[in-house]
């Protein structure tokens, strides 16, 4: 019979189990809903990865390193996959409007458009700190 901490330990054990599988699985079922075709027969990264290669040579070097520093809070696991979410958008926008290049206003746009509104706060927070006026996206805010 287990009696004292072991039987403590192996509870804790089967708790954080569970927990961690719970929390796994909900990551990939979100990953497998974005990858599911919509009417159009593509998904939402089918499209995100359609954006992001017709719009790769609109980016200069600048608007690289002003991404490079707005996803800088995101926790370097997700990283890339915000990078990505939030290039996508802009590169959506920039379609749509025949952008020649990929300019300040279409970051910004992309990023309040690709981003849950709790990361709003930081890009103003980093545009205040850069003296870029966010007056012209308060609507998008």
């Amino acid at each position: 019979m287990l009696e004292g901490w072991f039987l403590w330990f192996i509870l804790f054990w089967v708790v954080f189990l569970v927990s961690m599988l719970a929390i796994g699985g909900f990551f990939m079922f979100r990953k497998f809903l974005q990858r599911l075709p919509k009417e159009d027969g593509k998904s939402d990264l089918d499209w995100q990865d359609y954006y992001l290669e017709k719009t790769r040579h609109l980016w200069n070097e600048e608007e690289k390193i002003l991404l490079e520093e707005l996803v800088e809070p995101v926790p370097e696991l997700f990283r890339d996959v915000a990078r990505a979410k939030i290039a996508g958008r802009i590169g959506q926008l920039a379609l749509k409007e025949n952008a020649k290049k990929v300019n300040l206003d279409l970051i910004i746009r992309g990023y309040i458009l690709a981003t849950p509104k709790r990361d709003h706060k930081f890009l103003m927070k980093r545009l205040k700190e850069k003296q870029i006026d966010y007056s012209p996206y308060k609507a998008l805010f």
